[in-house]
């Protein structure tokens, strides 16, 4: 399947506004592994017909890291350019598969000037399942399999945001096993807060490392994630004790696009 991936310039020159901007993010455009999120959640767009398109090169971080390391500066900096470009396009609503993004767009570009529709690409899939668009119907790829969901910080705690990757896994046909810490109660991966990108502090144990311990322990085949970032740490945690052959990480959105056959 080619991908078809417009950009906001491209349909501004044909005099055309994509219902969507998919902000792809830092992993999604960057880390080899993220990539294969944001094919993923693109051959879903597609194959639903969603008037979509992104930033590319005009896209910049979200801001997010340097605001939670403390440096307000550069994150309004950032924010800003985002929001003069996204204002410059009469952005309405956006989607995006990173929950730090999502969190940031949603709930501190406000303040700054940028008010935006912002759903995560779990809300949205289930929205185009809800909607007809997109069929699961007879698909086998994960019958009874048993799958465990890792919150995202940013998804649930921040935002509440439960429900809507736990229904897309049940649309599997799979069985959802849960974690003792899970939904508000969950624990976080380890790279929220911009510690993703420094040398963890002393301590006997990396926080990946006990996150990953509550998903091998639930006995599941595959952990889902809805973030590239705990998408990193969770599987540095099955690469950790020797599990890559027996579990598999795979983003929620990747799951979807297999049971789909797209």
């Amino acid at each position: 399947m080619n991908l078809h991936v417009p950009t906001m310039a491209e349909m501004k020159a044909k005099g055309e506004n994509p219902e969507i901007l998919f902000w792809v993010g830092c992993s999604g455009s960057f880390d080899d592994r993220a990539k294969k999120i944001t094919k993923a959640v693109v051959k879903i767009l597609n194959s639903c017909k969603v008037s979509f398109a992104v930033l590319g090169t005009e896209e910049s971080c979200s801001g997010d890291p340097a605001k939670r390391a403390g440096n307000e500066f550069t994150y309004q900096m950032q924010a800003m350019m985002n929001i003069e470009v996204l204002n410059g396009y009469d952005v309405k609503k956006i989607v995006t598969a990173c929950p730090h993004c999502f969190n940031t767009l949603k709930n501190e570009y406000p303040e700054l000037g940028g008010d935006y529709e912002v759903v995560h690409h779990t809300q949205l899939i289930q929205d185009l399942i809800n909607t007809g668009k997109l069929v699961l119907e007879n698909s086998q790829s994960f019958k009874g399999k048993k799958i465990t969901f890792h919150d995202p910080c940013y998804l649930g705690r921040a935002n509440d945001v439960y429900e809507a990757p736990r229904k897309l896994i049940e649309k599997l046909d799979a069985e959802l096993v849960e974690m003792k810490r899970c939904k508000s109660k969950g624990l976080c991966c380890g790279a929220g807060g911009a510690q993703m990108f420094k040398e963890a502090e002393k301590g006997n144990k990396e926080i990946n490392i006990e996150r990953t311990e509550d998903a091998i322990e639930t006995a599941a085949e595959i952990i889902a994630t809805g973030c590239p970032f705990c998408n990193t740490m969770m599987t540095d945690g099955i690469k950790n004790a020797e599990k890559e052959g027996q579990v598999k990480v795979l983003d929620v959105a990747e799951l979807i696009a297999n049971a789909a056959e797209l």
